[in-house]
C-alpha cells in the first residue's frame, strides 16, 4: 500500500518521514523520487565499487542430501575456515516453507505505514518486536536503503501474541523448520574443532537465542550513491539467510579488497559464520565482511535467521581449541556487551571483533 501522496517540500526532514512516521525507505521509493535524498548519500569510501567485483569467483555450494557423509562435513568445515560463507542445497527445510515466508515478508511490508509503525521502537508492545529502517539512524553519517522487521524468539505464546499477524505463522514455521539444519551444521563445525558431544549447555551457548529479520530493499534512485546494508560481519554464531531471486549480497574476498557476489540459487540457503563462532573457534572459522547493494530496478527481500549465544553467556575460545597449546587470540567477553558494542555504532566492516581481541604488549 502506497503512503499518502507527499512531496519532499512538504516536510523539512526526510528522516522524520522515513523514521518517525513509519514510512521507511519504501515510502520514499513509492514517491517516485528522481534523485536520492542527501541523508542516504554515502561517503565515497563506503560506496560499492563494481571495479572490485571478482566476476568468476563464487562461495562454495554444498549439497546436504547426504549430510552424514564425511566429505560433506569436510566441505562445511573447509568453507567455514576459508570463506566464512557457503550456500546449501537439499538442506531439508521444506521449499514451501521458504516460499511462504517470502510471501509473508512482502505481505508485511505491503501494510500501511500506520500499521507497520505499531511495531516501531516507540510503539511496539515488546522490545523483542521491532520495525525500523537503516541500521542505527542516530549513529550513522549516512542512512542505509533498507527497512526491516526484527523478531526475537522467546516462546511460541509470545510470538503468537505479539508478532504481526501478517507474518507471524510463516516466520515461526521457517525458524522452527530450520532447526534440524542448524543443529547438523553446528555438530559438524564442533567436530571440526575437536569439540565432541554437544550437550545441553554447549547447545545453549551456541544457539541459545534466535532472532529472525525480514528485510526489504525497495527500488532506489541513484543506487550507486548508497548501500542497502553497509560493510559488516554478523555478531551471531551462525546466520541462515533466505534471499529472493534479485541478488545483491556481496562478501569480501580473501584478499581483503575484492567483492564476490552471492548469486541467488532457487531453493538454497546462504550460511555464514558470525563473530561469536570466530571468537569461540579462536579464529579458525571466519566471520567475513559482507554488504548489500541498492537496486535501481527491483525491490528485494531477504530473511536471515541469526543463531546466537544468550545475552548472559560468556564467550571465548573453547578449551578444546586451546588444548594443543594454541595461544588465545580472544578474551572472555559477556555476549550482551559484545552485541551492545555492535549496535551502538554504524556499520564499520570487521571492527566489532576487536572488542574481544586480547591486547598483546
Amino acid at each position: 500500500m502506497a503512503p499518502t501522496t507527499v512531496s519532499l517540500s512538504d516536510f523539512s526532514d526526510v528522516t522524520d518521514f522515513v523514521v518517525n512516521q513509519g514510512n521507511g525507505v519504501k515510502g520514499l521509493s513509492e514517491m517516485g523520487l528522481k534523485a536520492l535524498p542527501k541523508q542516504y548519500i554515502q561517503p565515497l569510501e563506503e560506496r560499492f565499487s563494481e571495479k572490485k567485483i571478482v566476476p568468476h569467483e563464487s562461495i562454495p555450494i554444498i549439497d546436504m542430501s547426504k549430510w552424514d557423509d564425511p566429505e560433506v562435513a569436510k566441505s562445511i568445515c573447509d568453507a567455514a575456515e576459508m570463506w566464512g560463507f557457503f550456500q546449501v542445497v537439499n538442506h531439508r527445510v521444506p521449499l514451501q516453507v521458504l516460499d511462504r515466508v517470502k510471501a509473508a515478508t512482502h505481505r508485511f511490508f505491503g501494510l500501511s505505514a500506520a500499521e507497520k509503525n505499531k511495531y516501531s521502537k516507540e510503539l511496539s508492545p515488546s522490545n523483542n518486536v521491532r520495525f525500523g529502517t537503516s541500521f542505527n539512524t542516530q549513529a550513522e553519517k549516512a542512512l542505509e536503503w533498507k527497512d526491516y522487521l526484527s523478531l526475537f524468539y522467546v516462546s511460541d505464546d509470545e510470538a503468537s501474541a505479539l508478532w504481526p499477524p501478517a507474518c507471524k505463522d510463516e516466520v515461526l514455521d521457517y525458524t522452527k523448520s530450520s532447526e534440524v539444519l542448524i543443529k547438523q551444521l553446528l555438530k559438524v563445525l564442533m567436530k571440526g574443532l575437536k569439540v565432541e558431544g554437544t550437550d545441553e549447555a554447549k547447545e545453549a551457548l551456541l544457539m541459545g537465542s534466535v532472532r529472525t529479520n525480514l528485510n526489504y530493499y525497495p527500488i532506489c534512485p541513484n543506487p550507486e550513491l548508497t548501500v542497502g546494508v553497509g560493510r559488516h560481519s554478523d555478531v551471531s554464531t551462525l546466520t541462515i539467510l533466505l534471499q529472493d531471486d534479485i541478488g545483491g549480497l556481496y562478501v569480501r574476498g580473501n584478499d581483503g579488497e575484492s567483492w564476490i557476489h552471492v548469486p541467488p540459487i532457487s531453493g538454497s540457503l546462504v550460511i555464514n559464520i558470525g563473530d561469536a563462532l570466530q571468537i569461540m573457534s579462536n579464529g579458525k572459522y571466519r566471520s567475513v565482511e559482507h554488504c548489500v547493494i541498492a537496486n535501481g530496478s527491483s525491490n528485494r527481500i531477504s530473511v536471515p535467521i541469526f543463531i546466537n549465544p544468550r545475552p548472559q553467556d560468556i564467550i571465548g575460545p573453547f578449551p578444546e581449541v586451546l588444548a594443543s597449546g594454541e595461544k588465545p587470540v580472544y578474551k572472555q567477553v559477556l555476549y550482551k556487551d559484545y552485541v551492545k558494542h555492535f549496535f551502538r555504532k554504524a556499520h564499520d566492516g570487521k571492527k566489532t571483533v576487536d572488542f574481544a581481541k586480547l591486547t598483546i604488549f
